[in-house]
């Protein structure tokens, strides 16, 4: 359960924080506005796509400790893998630090996993770093086993929990990712995070990275909350 005991084992929220900015309403004032906020709370990333890669890169400036991360063949992954790699290569070429990549869905339900795997390691090959989103709800667990080894082995740095539609993370599925993955990459929760006691209780249940478009209320609240 969330308690100050639980705030005081964690020094600095900002950095887990990747601040998803993938509104495609998003007006290029208040996109501005959300760079500003992500390198004034010393967020961790700033996600977005890649329409907004340059103008992002622009603004957090080359020197922000915030990495700004390119979204590729988000939210569905339903594209061939020749125009992925092409969504990669133009997002390194725009400025993204890292990259969040939805992977070959269909492959691996189908079992065809030396065609989902072959992707991952393609991408991971553009010598970004990768987060691979599994939306671990919608696959079952031996699938799951078998997309996190791929994904590790692939070179991937990071696993995402879901693409932020319909389903809330839970610190049951942190636990579960976090005996699969057993240290060997970052765990990224996405999914329903608006609050500090989410945050919180997902952190302490393995997630070493938090996906929100609520990150700005939730450094706040942290803030806040540390200084009483």
């Amino acid at each position: 359960m969330f308690n100050n005991r639980s705030i005081d084992k964690i020094i600095a929220l900002g950095p887990y924080i990747n601040q998803a900015v993938l509104d495609p309403h998003i007006t290029e004032d208040n996109l501005l506005e959300q760079c500003d906020a992500a390198r004034h709370f010393g967020f961790g990333g700033l996600c977005t796509n890649l329409n907004n890669l340059e103008t992002s890169r622009s603004r957090l400036g080359r020197s922000s400790t915030t990495k700004l991360i390119g979204t590729i063949a988000f939210p569905f992954g339903s594209i061939p893998n020749e125009l992925k790699i092409k969504e990669a290569e133009w997002a390194s070429q725009k400025g993204a630090e890292e990259i969040d990549l939805v992977p070959n869905f269909s492959a691996l339900s189908k079992k065809n996993y030396d065609q989902f795997a072959e992707e991952i390691s393609e991408i991971c090959s553009i010598d970004l770093p990768v987060t691979v989103i599994l939306n671990i709800s919608n696959i079952d667990s031996e699938q799951l086993k078998f997309a996190i080894e791929a994904t590790i082995e692939a070179g991937s740095r990071g696993i995402q929990t879901h693409n932020g539609f319909g389903h809330k993370a839970t610190s049951n599925e942190m636990r579960q990712l976090r005996d699969l993955v057993k240290g060997r990459c970052q765990i990224k929760a996405v999914g329903g995070i608006n609050s500090l006691a989410q945050t919180i209780e997902l952190i302490e249940a393995g997630a070493t990275r938090i996906g929100t478009t609520k990150g700005i209320d939730i450094i706040k609240a942290f803030r806040t909350k540390t200084s009483d």
